[in-house]
């Protein structure tokens, strides 16, 4: 089972392995969402989505959709 972005729990530490979709928006790519980077999830909005992480020192936001396409490795 792979594991993604989506599969991770609150104050979870993860590093990315793959991103597995070719419609990942550029802003994603230069806020630091690149293999290799790590990744936390802060918190979830009500319903699972947004996504708050913190990628690379960076907060961002993502839909769930878009968090199940980035593959990772729980750290």
């Amino acid at each position: 089972m792979k594991i993604t972005i989506a599969n991770l729990k609150k104050g979870q530490r993860a590093l990315i392995k793959e991103i597995t979709s070719e419609i990942i928006p550029l802003k994603l790519l230069e806020m630091g969402c690149l293999p290799g980077n790590e990744v936390e999830l802060i918190q979830t909005a009500p319903f699972q989505c947004p996504m708050y992480l913190t990628i690379n020192g960076s907060h961002l936001a993502i839909r769930r959709e878009m968090a199940a396409q980035i593959e990772v490795e729980i750290i």
